[in-house]
């Protein structure tokens, strides 16, 4: 699995050795002693999974301490573009983000630690979405800011006027409304 370093110290995106033939192909989209070597020692407990159409947005989602998750996400069908913003309140990266392309085609994979906020946009006719997680939810810890902030200077590959969002995403606040509970 080849690691590969974003801008944001901790976000990596994975890019798994996929054998293919004519049969199709085979990847190995997890082993716990390679990601813990190379990534960071994590213990994943709950894995979830979403379909959704294209022009949904989901996010930008994260859970307070001491429930707070890191993920490892990758889209198995589709395309979605995936998000990370950091949310550490005295990291030098605060309210920067790093965005990934996942692919159905791609089989890239996209680590977020704890700490940051978490939210993709749909791109393709459908998309299933696979998360693994470090925490197990709790509804009370749930928390997110705004996926609409311009401010973040996000480019969603989608028009935000036509995003197709749940009640809840349509109601998180801005990031400069927003006090972090995160440390570094």
């Amino acid at each position: 699995m080849k690691v590969i370093k974003t801008d944001i110290e901790g976000v990596v995106i994975l890019e798994p050795r996929v054998f293919k033939d004519a049969r199709g192909y085979f990847l190995e989209s997890y082993n716990k002693k390679v990601f813990d070597n190379e990534v960071a020692p994590v213990d994943f407990v709950q894995d979830n999974e979403s379909c959704s159409s294209r022009g949904v947005m989901r996010g930008l989602h994260f859970q307070r301490p001491p429930h707070a998750q890191a993920k490892l996400v990758r889209c198995v069908q589709g395309q979605v573009l995936d998000v990370a913003v950091d949310l550490r309140k005295d990291s030098p990266t605060y309210g920067k983000h790093v965005s990934c392309l996942l692919t159905e085609d791609n089989h890239r994979q996209f680590f977020i630690p704890r700490g940051f906020a978490h939210g993709f946009a749909v791109l393709s006719d459908i998309a299933v979405f696979h998360y693994k997680c470090d925490n197990f939810y709790c509804p009370e810890a749930d928390g997110g800011i705004s996926i609409l902030d311009t401010s973040l200077g996000i480019d969603w590959g989608i028009a935000l006027e036509d995003a197709i969002l749940s009640e809840k995403d349509k109601n998180h606040p801005l990031l400069q409304d927003f006090l972090s509970p995160f440390e570094n």
